[in-house]
């Protein structure tokens, strides 16, 4: 970590807070893992592990399958380099399934760091209860880390649970949200930010993004979820700028770097190098998009909606796209190929909402006009009907984006559009950042909005609530998959229990 580049701001009326990593000395002739541990892309039989070190070293993992670590198993890691800012994953094979694995990972150099420890599950090879979550947007909208607010405070509703794994439906950080000492709130209080450099303005360099993540590492229930609660990550438009696509040219003043396919290419290495995901470094395609088998019960498919989308102003037209050729054929592929009871489609952006980006474009699938499917709802018409002609069952899908929660259920009987099998949406979100919504539904593929929870005004504080997460449990004796969406506090909402069919 740059100190150097750190400054300390003063405690004032705005109370903001600077310097790395609580309880970290950099003083220190050892080295230190600055920003926690975490799991990653956790299967039956592999995992990934990952750390951050404040100097060159080497990763060095103990892996057990007692909390003790009696009888561990040692791993030797990579270097941590400057080349990667000093982050570093293990990629584990041969695990057990269904498994509880506890790790302890160290920096080594000429000293050795004090260990950090983090545990997850193996999915299992026989039918097992399954506990997962979902939600996304952190630190939107100008709503950053507030210690009085107990910062991260919905992971410790989240960890409460203890589920399997967390799937990030994209907006884990905010590239382009800087941050301001203070926000006076309707109420008459403050909110009160957490700052550091990276975050008082939108990044553009590849540090800069690398500041996002090790930003949203500095709160502590962030860091103790993750120790224990395997990531499955996604990315949407904020891990660059706002409602992205490729070959955008920016017209926005704060931006001095204007092609968006140069900020892409730093923010895709910096998510690849902060997260313990199976992508960009780890993947030999180098793709986002990817199968996560848990078991005979789940296959949770992790779609990228954002490299191979077309441009906004033409997603009303004819033609669009937001998967791609390549991702469409891969999707359609693997989901005729998958033995799993329930198959999740982790999208990152809704199916039916409309989610508008300025004057007549469209920044979602929906093109808005509630007809024959036009523009990027073509793909999606196309994946449906493959479904039901393939015979693709229990199909649900899962995201966030829109800063509310909501239950949709689309159904021929009610669309313009009705080659393709019913199914079920769920949102949720944000995790912390503005609220916003509810958004309009558009007609093409029958959507009834069955439940919507939403603040009362355009980026409503995380102090007045309206941030949410999904949590889904599936019962290993019935194959039932149950819904619940939940508050800040971890309160249930709405629930639904969805059969498997035949």
């Amino acid at each position: 970590m740059q100190i150097a580049r750190r400054r300390l701001l003063a405690a004032g009326a705005g109370g903001a807070i600077l310097l790395g990593t609580p309880g970290i000395s950099y003083a220190s002739s050892r080295p230190q893992l600055t920003h926690g541990v975490q799991s990653g892309d956790v299967t039956d039989r592999g995992a990934i592990l990952w750390t951050r070190a404040d100097r060159g070293s080497a990763m060095r993992v103990e892996l057990a399958t007692r909390p003790d670590f009696k009888h561990a198993r040692v791993i030797d890691g990579p270097a941590l380099t400057e080349a990667t800012d000093f982050t570093g994953k293990v990629k584990l094979r041969g695990l057990r399934p269904g498994q509880r694995y506890h790790y302890r990972v160290r920096a080594e150099g000429e000293r050795e760091s004090e260990p950090l420890e983090g545990s997850f599950t193996t999915a299992a090879c026989e039918p097992a209860d399954i506990t997962f979550q979902w939600s996304g947007d952190l630190a939107g909208q100008g709503w950053g880390i507030n210690p009085d607010f107990g910062g991260y405070r919905i992971f410790q509703a989240m960890a409460d649970a203890e589920p399997d794994f967390f799937l990030c439906s994209g907006d884990f950080v905010y590239a382009d949200g800087p941050l301001v000492e203070s926000v006076a709130l309707p109420d008459g209080t403050t909110w009160k930010n957490t700052l550091v450099d990276e975050k008082l303005k939108v990044a553009e360099t590849l540090d800069e993004y690398r500041g996002q993540f090790k930003y949203n590492l500095l709160d502590e229930n962030l860091r103790a979820y993750l120790a224990r609660v395997p990531m499955v990550n996604q990315w949407d438009d904020h891990e660059v700028t706002n409602n992205w696509y490729p070959g955008e040219i920016l017209e926005l003043p704060q931006y001095t770097e204007k092609r968006v396919d140069v900020l892409a290419a730093r923010a895709r290495q910096a998510f690849a190098e902060f997260t313990p995901g199976g992508f960009g470094a780890t993947d030999e395609a180098g793709r986002i998009y990817r199968r996560i088998a848990y078991g005979p019960l789940l296959d949770v498919f992790v779609l990228d909606m954002r490299t191979f989308k077309s441009a906004n102003p033409d997603a009303d037209g004819a033609t669009g796209e937001v998967l791609g050729a390549t991702q469409l054929a891969w999707l359609k592929r693997e989901l005729r190929r998958s033995k799993a009871t329930w198959k999740v489609i982790a999208a990152d952006l809704p199916v039916g909402l409309v989610v508008g980006d300025g004057t007549g474009a469209q920044e979602g699938v929906s093109n808005g006009e509630g007809g024959a499917p036009g523009g990027r709802e073509t793909e999606i018409a196309d994946l449906l009907s493959y479904a039901k002609r393939e015979g693709v069952k229990n199909m649900v899908w899962l995201t966030a984006d829109v800063h509310y929660t909501a239950a949709h259920h689309y159904s021929p009987d009610r669309a313009v559009f009705q080659d393709f099998d019913p199914f079920w949406e769920f949102v949720s979100g944000p995790l912390n950042a503005g609220g916003f919504g509810p958004n309009k539904l558009d007609a093409t593929f029958g959507p009834e909005a069955v439940f919507v929870q939403a603040p009362p005004a355009a980026n409503t504080s995380p102090a007045q609530g309206f941030q949410f997460f999904g949590e889904v449990g599936i019962d290993a004796e019935t194959e039932m998959f149950h819904v619940s969406l939940k508050d800040l506090d971890g309160n249930t909402l709405f629930s639904k229990t969805l059969e498997p069919a035949a």
